[in-house]
């Protein structure tokens, strides 16, 4: 193992060890310490730098890759985590989307980081997605965020929408007391667990006439993006 890295050499071997470590997430720095902890081997960050660019060019070929030109169903989050830069951590937004093809595969269709999470850095996405050859989307299920309608009207016009359920049940009982929380769960699930959009409608409306008065923005929240919260009912199991 020493001579495979003597004078800041590496093997294949060894560059897949170093890859695995680096694709879980540890830095340059803590991989040179787990070698040394684990083969008392002292590799340099700058040779674990160095290894890990290798695959650079494979990444940005697989981040160009033409796509196909119809999606059944697209998923799109972000995903936020705190990174160490210049000395000091700040948060980063990984925007991911997931696409469902004719077939019924599922496919990572791309990863894109960026600052914070945004409707103007989503339509950069999706005009990239298109210029990637996706002709059209048929559905695509997103989160609340602000101007993510408009993103996706702009690039996909022809899209339906559905907003998620779990990021709308979040957000609109983030202000319920905990002692209501519960009764108010149970009430909810039958608007989102309905078997049909009328029947859906009608518990919204009793929901409505029962918690109202005490948490108007969630009831609004639900009144107001019924449209796109109420899409998947088209689509019966």
């Amino acid at each position: 193992m020493k001579e495979r890295f003597f004078n800041g050499k590496s093997t294949g071997r060894n560059d897949e060890k170093i890859l695995s470590l680096y694709a879980c997430g540890m830095s340059q720095r803590d991989i040179s310490e787990q070698i040394k902890n684990l083969y008392d081997v002292e590799i340099s960050p700058e040779l674990v730098s160095k290894i890990s660019e290798k695959i650079m060019p494979d990444v940005t070929a697989w981040q160009n890759r033409p796509l196909e030109a119809v999606y059944p169903f697209v998923f799109m989050d972000a995903i936020h985590y705190k990174v160490k830069e210049n000395h000091q951590y700040i948060t980063k937004a990984a925007y991911v989307v997931l696409g469902i093809n004719l077939d019924g595969q599922k496919d990572i269709l791309g990863i894109w980081i960026g600052e914070n999470e945004s409707s103007k850095f989503w339509l950069n996405v999706l005009n990239e997605l298109k210029t990637r050859r996706i002709k059209d989307v048929f559905l695509l299920c997103v989160d609340g965020l602000t101007g993510f309608r408009q993103a996706i009207e702009a690039a996909f016009p022809n899209a339906q929408i559905q907003r998620c359920i779990i990021h709308q049940i979040r957000s609109s009982t983030r202000f319920v007391s905990y002692k209501h929380i519960k009764e108010l769960m149970v009430d909810l699930k039958k608007v989102y667990q309905a078997i049909s959009e009328e029947e859906a409608m009608n518990n919204l409306i009793l929901f409505k006439d029962k918690w109202g008065k005490i948490y108007p923005s969630c009831v609004k929240s639900w009144e107001e993006n019924w449209d796109i919260l109420s899409t998947f009912f088209a689509y019966p199991p």
